[in-house]
């Protein structure tokens, strides 16, 4: 079943048409890959789903709901999480008020508490960095810290920009490991990357974007073996 659906999507940055008729499907327990290089519209899919730009046509359907025009806070309360590139954690608060951030709509304590807790257990490493602030720590703690972040509304989809920007390669297999943790548990996961070998090897299907218009789409594993995909993004 589909729960996340773009239908002929252009997204416009001023006179820039960013995004060409674009059409992606995401179904329920899926991890989705969006692979292309820099510029090709990655972050701009991202951004159009949950809001922060708008499409000027095309429709998003998530969840059975037309979501193309609604406000970007009501996105994120109807099951959406969006982790974007560059972490954008709140460097001056300290881990837990981070997490607590991300539970911006709950008011019930316990759940909130539940939540850190459950964040503790896939990233071990932020309840030794407790009291930590966010800005002190290295740039792998921090994406654990804003992945777990994205976590803490129990969304229906995690979707990931960029995730092993800028992180040692050992980190960046901690990364996927956990998104493919994530998915065996049922998490639904669009994920956008530049490493594309990492992200096909992680995914159920993949698609690729060039200059905002899909250009081929397929399972992971015959992705991974596309000799187009190869030279241009393998290399």
């Amino acid at each position: 079943m589909a729960l996340l659906e773009l239908t002929n999507v252009h997204t416009y940055y001023g006179g820039i048409h960013a995004l060409k008729g674009l059409s992606i499907t995401v179904n329920e327990g899926e991890v989705v890959t969006l692979i292309g290089s820099n510029g090709a519209g990655k972050s701009t899919t991202l951004k159009t789903i949950c809001g922060q730009t708008r499409a000027k046509e095309g429709k998003v359907i998530f969840n059975g709901k037309d979501i193309t025009q609604m406000r970007t806070h009501d996105i994120a309360l109807a099951g959406i999480a969006h982790v974007p590139e560059g972490r954008r954690i709140f460097p001056k608060l300290t881990v837990r008020e981070n997490l607590e951030m991300g539970a911006f709509s709950v008011s019930d304590k316990t759940v909130i508490e539940e939540g850190i807790e459950r964040a503790f257990a896939y990233f071990p490493r932020l309840k030794e960095r407790i009291s930590q602030k966010g800005g002190t720590m290295s740039g792998g703690e921090q994406q654990m810290l804003a992945i777990a972040r994205g976590l803490m509304m129990k969304p229906k989809i995690l979707m990931l920009d960029e995730p092993s920007m800028g992180l040692a390669p050992i980190l960046v297999e901690q990364i996927f490991d956990i998104v493919t943790e994530l998915n065996k548990e049922g998490m639904t996961i669009l994920l956008v990357e530049q490493n594309a070998n990492q992200a096909l090897s992680v995914a159920h299907r993949g698609y690729v974007i060039q200059t905002g218009e899909i250009i081929l789409q397929d399972d992971a594993q015959t992705l991974l073996m596309n000799p187009q995909v190869r030279e241009a993004y393998l290399a």
